[in-house]
């Protein structure tokens, strides 16, 4: 089962310093639907304009994955980390049993991300947050995990889910699939540029696919693409 989530149909909100569209319910837009997908929660496309962000704020039991798709993103929190993530790259928080953080676009022109928060296995632990580059480049053609709970996924950032967050990027007439290791498992496809076909499905740039318990999803490229995929477990917390 696929289901097709046009960007037009996202909820969200204008604040003027961040324009923010949810793929699932999030603050003050609630659709009993869209409360989460499997043990993904959150899929934020914010828009934050310069020299503007987040004040610090808390977080717990959560693992929160930003991906940058234009601009850069700071990062500074309660344990002492700062850091400044790019377009194309990726930072974790674990949030364990507690955190405050905050991210800010200290650049010249609007940042744009894909923040996307995935239940852990378990709660508490200790915090967490580490960020690394993934080259667009190392990504041509196929998936790349970014970020995972997969044991055997080595050098993707950490998370303390059995999940994976996946870039790809693709040439217009290019295809490519991901291959879902177990049934059951749910997958949450958005092209953060381009348009594809997903399993037959046409998505415009921004749109989302909820895939449940489908063996495989065959993307194909209609456009030059750059997808971010989430296959992630059903809702099981300890």
């Amino acid at each position: 089962m696929i289901e097709h989530r046009p960007f037009a149909s996202l909820g969200g909100a204008d604040h003027g310093w961040l324009n923010a569209k949810h793929h699932f319910s999030f603050a003050e837009y609630h659709d009993a639907d869209r409360v989460h997908w499997g043990a993904l929660r959150v899929w934020n496309d914010d828009t934050i304009q310069a020299g503007t962000g987040f004040p610090p704020h808390p977080h717990a039991d959560m693992e929160i994955i930003t991906y940058v798709r234009q601009g850069a993103i700071t990062h500074q929190d309660s344990l002492g980390n700062k850091g400044r993530t790019v377009a194309g790259d990726v930072q974790v928080m674990s949030a364990g049993h507690g955190i405050r953080h905050s991210e800010y676009n200290q650049e010249a022109d609007a940042t744009q991300i894909f923040q996307i928060w995935i239940f852990p296995e378990s709660r508490g632990g200790e915090p967490s947050w580490g960020t690394r580059p993934f080259p667009r480049d190392d990504r041509s053609g196929r998936f790349v995990a970014l970020a995972s709970g997969m044991p055997e996924d080595t050098d993707a950032l950490p998370i303390r889910a059995r999940a994976r967050v996946l870039g790809a990027s693709m040439k217009a007439g290019e295809t490519i699939e991901y291959t879902f290791d177990e049934a059951k498992r749910y997958g949450y496809l958005v092209p953060a540029a381009g348009k594809v076909e997903v399993n037959g499905i046409v998505l415009e740039a921004r749109d989302g696919a909820a895939a449940f318990d489908e063996p495989r999803l065959r993307v194909h490229a209609l456009e030059d693409a750059e997808l971010v995929l989430v296959d992630a477990p059903g809702l099981q917390r300890a």
